[in-house]
Order: structure tokens, then C-alpha cells, then sequence
């Protein structure tokens, strides 16, 4: 789940830069204490499929901090919960599941609302990097196996003030 803030690179980038810049974000999530964050309100979202509409209360990380903290360190989610890691910009984005306990599916969203990939059941504890592939504005983490079974593919719509 996190590397929640998008890694710009280019041609010119030097790989050990964006290494350095992945370091520094894990460390400075981690420094921030477990029992003095307390969780967001919840939002309510939708996601429409092609099996109908889907509700969802989601805590939105909007700060640079809350998305490189994003769900770590949590044992467990509602399965009628989730976050929604709103970027601000429309970019190739990636996640990492680094110190998140929980398995989850990723969402990616454009700008205007509408799912551009789905990457699921995100294996706990891994540093593996899940790229957005098309540009997302936004990423929505469910629990493992949400996305399968309300049928979330490419072109669905998702509800929420963050979106056009």
C-alpha cells in the first residue's frame, strides 16, 4: 500500500535517487508514532459496476503525510471500509504494502472518476512496487478480495467529492 506518494521519474532520474527518496519516505512514516494518529472520518463512496452500485466509508488521505502512511500497521478493516488516497494530480502513481498488515486491493481512479487499473490481493509486508500503469489521480485500498467480488474493472465509476 504505501509509497502512497507518486515517484516522478524520467529517463534523466538516477535509479539511487528514487531509492533514496522511497528510504526517506519509509522513514519518515515510520517516525511518525502508531498511537498518535488518530484515524480520519469516514467518507462515503461508491463504486458502480457492472453488478450495480457498491457503498463504501472511507478515511481520505489527502496530505503527503497521511498517504505515506496511508493503512500501515493496522491488523484489520471493516470489509465495508476502506481509504481513498487522493494525490491531487493525474500521474503514474506506485504503492507498496511495506509495514501494512492487512491484504488489500488497490483501485486506481482518474481525475473524472473512473477506474484505470485494479491490482489485487496485495501481499502484506512486501516492498514489491504496484504501479498505477495509466495515470491515477487517486487509489482506492479495499480488503483483499472486495474488488473480485463486486466486479471492479477498467471504465467503472466511482462516487465521491473528489472527482469531476
Amino acid at each position: 500500500m504505501l509509497l502512497q506518494t507518486p515517484v516522478k521519474t524520467s529517463r534523466s532520474t538516477p535509479p539511487l535517487l528514487v531509492l533514496l527518496f522511497r528510504i526517506l519516505s519509509v522513514a519518515f512514516a515510520l517516525s511518525l508514532s502508531v498511537s498518535a494518529r488518530a484515524e480520519g472520518a469516514l467518507e462515503h463512496i461508491q463504486i458502480v459496476t457492472a453488478s450495480g452500485a457498491h457503498d463504501f466509508k472511507v478515511e481520505v488521505a489527502r496530505t503527503s503525510t497521511e498517504r505515506a502512511r496511508g493503512l500501515m500497521f493496522r491488523r484489520s478493516m471493516p470489509q465495508d471500509q476502506g481509504m481513498l488516497f487522493d494525490f491531487k494530480i493525474e500521474e503514474p502513481v506506485a504503492m507498496w504494502m511495506k509495514n501494512t498488515y492487512i491484504p488489500l486491493d488497490m483501485i486506481f481512479v482518474s481525475r473524472k472518476g473512473v477506474v484505470t487499473g485494479v491490482a489485487t490481493d496485495a501481499e502484506p509486508l512486501s516492498e514489491r512496487v504496484i504501479p498505477s500503469g495509466p495515470p491515477a489521480y487517486a487509489v482506492i485500498e479495499l480488503n483483499a478480495g472486495v474488488a473480485r467480488k463486486i466486479g471492479v474493472a477498467p471504465g467503472d465509476v466511482v462516487k465521491h467529492s473528489t472527482f469531476r
